[in-house]
C-alpha cells in the first residue's frame, strides 16, 4: 500500500536519529564534544546535533579499521564468507527501507517517494552484486613458459578512505563501500555534513549483519576537517571521493603530501544532451530530458544540464520543455504527490538562484527562474530553464547543480560534437537520434564516460560509472570498481 504525508509524518515521530560517530563497532561522540547541526532544508527545522569529527578521531579510526585489517578477522575470511555478510546487509537495507527513505528525505530535501523507490532499493542492489561478484573474481597465471609459474593475485589495499557527496548519500556510500568491503579492505566512511543520517544508521546494520567491529565506521563531520585529516593520514591506503572536482583537487594534493595514497575521484560534470531532427519520439526525448535535469531537483553531477537541439525542431522542443517543467514544481518532500523537493541547504539555494539571475540578463528565461517556499519555509528552486544560450556562457560552462536547464541550439553533427565536447568535464552525454549510424558516430567522438542513446544517464551495477578530463579518474560500479580497491601482486615460483 502506498504511503500518505500523513504516514510519513507519523513515522517521522518515531524516528530514532543516530547522531555520534560509529568506531570500532560502537557509536561514540567527538573527541572534542564538538557537534553540528543537521537541518531539514524542506523546513528549516533542527533534526539532530550530530558529532562533530577531527582529526583526533580520524586517528583513532584508522588504528581501529587497520587492527582489524591486520589481524584478518575480516579481511582473512573465504570469499564467500564475505558474500553472505553483506547479503545479509542488502536483505537488512531492504527490512528498513522507510526508515532510511524517511532519514535520506529529511537530510537533503528529496521526495521521499523517490527514496522509496529508487536510492534505498538501488543501494541494497548495489551490496548485493558485489557481495555476489566477489567470489567469482579469479585470480591469473601469466604464461611464462616451463619451468616457471607466475601467479598474478588480487589483494585488498588496507584501509579505505570514502568520502561521499549529499546528493544520494546512501546509494554514493554503496557504491564505495560494497566493492572495498567485499575484497576485505576496511573502510572509513565519511559522509557530507549536509546528510550524515542514512550513513551513521547503515553502519549500526553492518554490524548486525555480521561485519567485525573495526572494519566499517563513519565519521560526520566538516570536510576541511575530517575530510582533510583522512586525505592527509599516512596509514589510510586509498581514498575514494564523489564530489566537486574543486575539492577533488585537494585529495590529490593531500596525497603528494602524505603517503602517496591512491586517489579514486567522481567529479563534477556538465553534461550534454542532444535532440537530433530525426529522432522518432519527441515527446519521449522531453520527457527524459525534463527528468535529466530535474530529478533530484537538478543536483546529479551527471545532470543533462545542457541541451542541445538541432535548429530546425528548437522552436517545438522548447515547448514541449516549457509543458513538462511545470510537472516538477516544488512540493512537500513528505508528500508521495511531490515531484521535486528542497535544495540541499540555503547556501546551495543562494549558490544556485545566483546562476538564475546572471542568466536572466544573458539568455532568454522560458521556465521557472524564481525561488520559492512551501508552506512558508524551506529552500525550494522552481525548474528553470534558458534558451539562447551563448556556448560560453556561465549556464553553459560551469556546473551549477540545481535545476537549471541551458538551451542552446546546432545546425550539423559536426557542430554538435563540437558544443557536447567543449567543456572540461566529461562524465555523461545522451543523443537522441533514429539513425543507427549517427548514434554510433556520436558515441565514438563524444569524450565522455558514458553515453546514452535515445534514454538519459543509463547506469547498472554491471556498467562502469566515470568520467573523463576533469570529471575524476577511475569507475565506480561493475567489476572495474574492484580495480580501485585492491592490488596486484605476483608470485614467480620457478621449479
Amino acid at each position: 500500500m502506498t504511503k500518505t504525508k500523513a504516514d510519513w509524518l507519523s513515522l517521522k515521530a518515531t524516528l530514532a536519529i543516530r547522531n555520534l560517530a560509529y568506531i570500532d563497532g560502537a557509536y561514540c561522540p567527538a573527541l572534542s564534544g564538538e557537534t553540528f547541526d543537521c537541518v531539514n532544508p524542506a523546513t528549516g527545522e533542527v533534526l539532530a546535533k550530530i558529532a562533530s569529527c577531527d582529526s583526533a578521531d580520524v586517528d583513532r579510526a584508522v588504528t581501529a579499521a587497520r587492527t582489524a585489517f591486520e589481524d584478518r578477522r575480516w579481511s582473512g575470511k573465504t570469499p564467500s564468507e564475505r558474500k553472505a555478510v553483506l547479503l545479509k546487509l542488502a536483505d537488512l537495507i531492504r527490512a528498513n527501507l522507510e526508515e532510511f527513505a524517511l532519514l535520506e528525505s529529511l537530510d537533503m530535501g528529496k521526495p521521499v517517494a523517490e527514496a522509496a523507490a529508487i536510492d534505498v532499493p538501488g543501494a541494497a542492489g548495489v551490496f548485493q552484486w558485489f557481495a555476489e561478484a566477489i567470489d567469482k573474481v579469479y585470480d591469473e597465471v601469466a604464461p611464462v613458459g616451463s619451468g616457471n609459474l607466475a601467479l598474478v593475485r588480487r589483494e585488498a589495499l588496507g584501509v579505505v578512505g570514502a568520502v561521499v557527496p549529499w546528493n544520494f548519500p546512501l546509494d554514493m556510500a554503496a557504491w564505495k563501500c560494497a566493492p572495498a568491503l567485499a575484497l576485505g579492505n576496511s573502510v572509513i566512511l565519511k559522509p557530507a555534513e549536509q546528510s550524515p543520517l542514512t550513513a551513521l544508521r547503515l553502519a549500526e546494520l553492518a554490524t548486525e549483519a555480521g561485519i567485525p567491529a573495526g572494519v566499517f565506521n563513519v565519521l560526520p563531520g566538516y570536510g576541511e576537517k575530517a575530510g582533510k585529516a583522512m586525505g592527509l593520514h599516512p596509514d589510510i591506503d586509498c581514498i575514494a571521493f564523489t564530489g566537486s572536482t574543486e575539492v577533488g583537487k585537494y585529495f590529490l594534493a593531500y596525497s603528494a603530501q602524505s603517503n602517496m595514497k591512491q586517489v579514486w575521484l567522481e567529479c563534477g560534470g556538465k553534461s550534454p544532451n542532444i535532440i537530433f531532427a530525426d529522432c522518432e519520439d519527441l515527446d519521449a526525448a522531453a520527457d527524459m530530458a525534463a527528468f535529466g535535469i530535474f530529478f533530484n531537483q537538478g543536483e546529479v553531477c551527471s545532470a543533462n544540464s545542457r541541451l542541445l537541439v538541432q535548429k530546425e525542431i528548437a522552436p517545438a522542443f522548447v515547448a514541449k520543455m516549457q509543458e513538462r517543467a511545470q510537472r516538477y514544481q516544488p512540493g512537500d518532500p513528505l508528500d508521495p504527490a511531490t515531484t521535486m523537493g528542497a535544495i540541499v541547504d540555503a547556501r546551495q539555494c543562494d549558490r544556485v538562484y545566483s546562476y538564475i539571475e546572471q542568466g536572466k540578463k544573458s539568455a532568454t528565461l522560458v521556465a521557472g527562474g524564481e525561488r520559492v517556499t512551501v508552506e512558508g519555509k524551506g529552500s525550494f528552486i522552481q525548474p528553470t530553464i534558458f534558451a539562447d544560450v551563448d556556448p560560453g556562457d556561465r549556464l553553459a560552462v560551469e556546473e551549477i547543480f540545481g535545476p537549471v536547464l541551458a538551451v542552446t541550439t546546432f545546425e550539423t553533427e559536426e557542430e554538435a560534437v563540437r558544443l557536447a565536447n567543449a567543456s572540461i568535464y566529461g562524465l555523461a552525454a545522451s543523443v537522441w537520434t533514429s539513425n543507427l549510424a549517427r548514434a554510433h558516430r556520436m558515441i565514438e567522438a563524444l569524450r565522455v564516460g558514458t553515453v546514452s542513446v535515445n534514454t538519459v544517464d543509463a547506469l547498472s551495477p554491471m556498467t562502469p560509472f566515470g568520467g573523463f578530463k576533469q570529471s575524476g579518474i577511475g569507475r565506480d560500479l561493475s567489476l572495474h570498481a574492484f580495480d580501485k580497491f585492491s592490488g596486484l601482486k605476483t608470485a614467480w615460483i620457478k621449479y
